[in-house]
């Protein structure tokens, strides 16, 4: 049996229910796109966390492949 996917957030064992979708503009190219996962209870702290840094950030439902994160 495969296990649920988890929240991303430290401490957290919450099922899953969106990707937290970034990148950092620095070292990576548009289309390289680095993925979180989030509950709904952590899903705008996770994209703050990553908007606040001047990371690129898409919040998209589980499941939903996103090609690339535009500044």
């Amino acid at each position: 049996m495969t296990e649920a996917p988890r929240c991303s957030r430290a401490g957290c064992s919450n099922d899953a229910a969106w990707n937290v979708n970034w990148r950092n503009p620095r070292i990576h190219p548009e289309d390289r796109v680095k993925v979180w996962l989030a509950c709904d209870e952590h899903r705008e702290f996770l994209r703050d966390y990553l908007d606040t840094r001047g990371f690129p950030v898409r919040v998209s439902p589980l499941g939903e492949t996103v090609d690339r994160v535009e500044a």
